[in-house]
């Protein structure tokens, strides 16, 4: 059992069932890049446990959550009403729904990701958004564990998402990682414009826990990296598309 949990852990990431700092932040970032969005038709494609739903839930007109594993969608369902049990590379949702759609740090968990963007735009309102985060492959560490001589090892590990892909992929094949140009080409040929494209650092609750006024700084410091040059180093891509049309 303790395997199975493990496995799942590695497959699909852990869902955080503590409200912070760093969810705080990420949440004001949402309802920024989506202003008035917020209070119309709302979809958390990955909701796990149901931590944002809840919030966005709160100014929503109609606010849906949708996970793969039921016993997420089951204790989401515990904090919202309408959360369905669904893979998003198949939504049972309809076209030109949604007038804001929040996908936080789960495309790199889909069996395919492109896929999975083409339901996100399908079930956009023309003129609704998306709001995403994902992995950045330029951050120092790879934040899921690896998998080394065929047992799972949970933590940070440097470097790893600097090595060519193909050695980065033997280690962490439950996971992908990102460059600017991976993402773009998943919104290939797909009716949507670029609000914004950027990278940010997280908020380093634990450390701050931990090491205090130390762990402020540090956090002061990277964020007030996102505005330089340096932000190709952080941790999550940051990214807003609207949708500007039906899909063909």
């Amino acid at each position: 059992m303790e395997n199975r949990i493990i496995e799942k852990a590695a497959e699909r990431g852990v869902p955080s069932q503590v409200w912070r700092a760093g969810q705080e932040r990420r949440l004001r970032m949402i309802r920024e890049a989506a202003g008035q969005r917020c209070k119309g038709t709302v979809l958390v494609d990955g909701c796990g446990v149901g931590m944002y739903l809840t919030r966005l839930a709160e100014d929503a007109r109609q606010a849906v959550g949708l996970d793969i594993e039921h016993e997420r969608a089951v204790e989401a369902h515990q904090r919202a009403d309408l959360v369905v049990c669904a893979a998003g590379e198949d939504l049972p949702l309809p076209s030109n729904h949604f007038d804001l759609v929040l996908s936080h740090e789960v495309l790199e968990h889909v069996q395919d990701d492109r896929q999975a963007v083409c339901e996100i735009v399908r079930v956009l309102k023309p003129g609704g958004r998306l709001v995403l985060f994902c992995p950045n492959r330029g951050y120092p560490f790879e934040t899921h564990g690896i998998y080394w001589r065929g047992k799972y090892r949970f933590g940070n590990i440097p470097l790893v998402n600097y090595l060519p892909r193909r050695w980065r992929n033997r280690l962490a094949p439950h996971v992908r990682v990102y460059s600017a140009g991976d993402l773009q080409k998943l919104f290939d040929h797909l009716p949507v414009k670029f609000i914004q494209r950027t990278m940010i650092f997280g908020a380093y609750d634990n450390l701050i826990q931990r090491f205090g006024l130390a762990g402020k700084a540090l956090r002061f410091v990277l964020q007030a990296m996102e505005k330089t040059p340096l932000r190709v180093l952080g941790l999550s891509h940051f990214w807003v598309v609207e949708k500007t049309g039906e899909l063909d």
